[in-house]
């Protein structure tokens, strides 16, 4: 029996290239969303609970996305017709509106993003990209279908990238709310001994080697 194959995608890979059917018409990625960070994240199957939760909370931080400038875009392997239906039963039932495009994906788009796991069975598993504006992968998630995801540490996360690449910084664990650092950044290395000796003369820290600031 031939083995089947997954590809997982690589942080720092370009996304790859596809052409799909959305909710919202037909989408070329990354090419449409050149020049934005956005985020694509995959769910099991359409009229599931753990993903319709998932939707209402995507949905219920599309504003904070929005004031990142990142743009959310859903996916699975259901077709266009059934992703339409879905969303329509969730503004009926939950009175949510989904405004964010959902991708009907096909088993050859869903293996170039490795989001189908033969050992989880045919569905795409909970998977989330975060894509920055040269269409670099800068974040890749996996959940198993049995784990809805948290979507505040997608968007803590997704903040965190855009002001490491703003700033040219790095972020602690649980960054802005650090149990050391509070919403500090840390300063990247020193790039030589000159520089590691007069590190602690121009920030604060605890040795050379872990210099930190405020952002502003």
């Amino acid at each position: 029996m031939e083995q089947q194959t997954t590809n997982l995608p690589l942080l720092g890979d370009e996304f790859p290239e596809m052409t799909v059917d959305t909710t919202h018409g037909p989408m070329t990625l990354p090419k449409d969303m050149k020049g934005k960070w956005f985020i694509l994240f995959s769910h099991p199957a359409d009229f599931t609970p753990v993903c319709t939760t998932e939707f209402v909370g995507f949905q219920n931080r599309i504003a904070q996305f929005e004031e990142m400038g990142v743009e959310l875009i859903g996916m699975s392997v259901d077709q266009v017709f059934s992703h339409i239906k879905w969303v329509e039963w969730i503004k009926e039932k939950l009175d949510i509106d989904i405004t964010f495009p959902v991708i009907a994906a096909n088993d050859s788009v869903a293996n170039k993003l490795g989001m189908l796991h033969p050992g989880k069975g045919s569905n795409t598993v909970r998977a989330v990209f975060v894509v920055d504006p040269d269409s670099k992968l800068r974040l890749i998630l996996y959940y198993p279908q049995e784990i809805g995801r948290n979507m505040d540490e997608i968007v803590r996360a997704t903040k965190a990238l855009i002001t490491s690449d703003q700033n040219g910084v790095a972020m602690p664990a649980n960054w802005p709310d650090n149990e050391l650092l509070k919403d500090r950044v840390i300063i990247p290395p020193p790039k030589s001994q000159k520089d590691a000796a007069e590190r602690l003369n121009q920030y604060e820290g605890y040795d050379w080697w872990f210099c930190h600031r405020t952002l502003y």
